[in-house]
């Protein structure tokens, strides 16, 4: 799978963590590859596996020079594995350790936004003058589902919106309306993989190769060359990274 994303150019991967079992194996994944980067954090739906030692064992593998952001964290209320609480709780811990290491996030947000945003700009209002880079760059929305009007409320807090696969989807309009409001200069290209495979090898295991697709569809709604659209979503996701 390595060997066929280098193949098709891609530069970087970086891995989201979504518990603790998962950054043991996505860690030693990335030390075998300079190009592969890690996020470190815990998704809300494994929220009720946070516990006394979370903070200390997260802030421990922050340091790793694989590292580049804390991650996946956020909200999620469309799925019932944690209440509401309980990820709230979990978030504004992972927020908090985000600021003390200045490192971006990578936020996950399902039926959440108004909650989430509440707690994202009581965050950003509270940044350590520390927190240097994330005052310029505090994270990005992935696979971000939003209408228009939460894309330019995002944007305009300064995160940036991760666009996958479904944009080649035939009953995508509400995603592409929702990108063309927003614009090549927030947004980053992803996989979501497994998940969310374009087409045309949507029903398959979706892989970091298959990203040319949706940066060719991409780059035909925003009229674009697909190598300018590749270059600059690169470039923001370089910002973003510190690639």
């Amino acid at each position: 799978m390595l060997d066929r994303a280098w193949q098709v150019g891609i530069q970087h991967l970086l891995i989201p963590a979504v518990d603790m079992a998962s950054i043991s194996r996505s860690l030693a994944i990335a030390e075998s590859d300079q190009r592969i980067h890690l996020a470190v954090g815990i998704h809300p739906n494994s929220a009720d596996g946070w516990n006394a030692n979370s903070m200390d064992e997260l802030r421990t593998l922050s340091a790793h020079p694989r590292v580049c952001a804390i991650g996946e964290i956020g909200l999620d209320y469309y799925r019932d594995h944690t209440t509401p609480e309980v990820q709230k709780m979990v978030l504004k811990d992972q927020l908090a350790l985000a600021s003390e290491v200045d490192k971006p996030v990578i936020l996950h947000c399902r039926a959440a936004f108004d909650d989430l945003f509440d707690i994202l700009h009581e965050w950003l209002a509270h940044l350590p003058s520390s927190a240097i880079h994330l005052k310029r760059h505090p994270g990005v929305l992935h696979s971000f589902g939003g209408d228009s009007l939460q894309a330019g409320s995002a944007i305009q807090a300064g995160f940036c919106l991760g666009v996958n696969g479904s944009i080649t989807f035939n009953n995508a309009t509400g995603t592409r309306e929702m990108v063309l409001s927003a614009g090549i200069d927030h947004l980053l290209l992803e996989t979501d993989a497994p998940f969310i495979t374009p087409v045309p090898h949507r029903g398959k295991r979706n892989e970091p190769s298959y990203i040319h697709h949706t940066n060719e569809a991409l780059s035909t709604l925003l009229m674009l060359s697909p190598d300018l659209c590749a270059k600059m979503t690169y470039n923001n996701a370089c910002e973003l990274f510190k690639w």
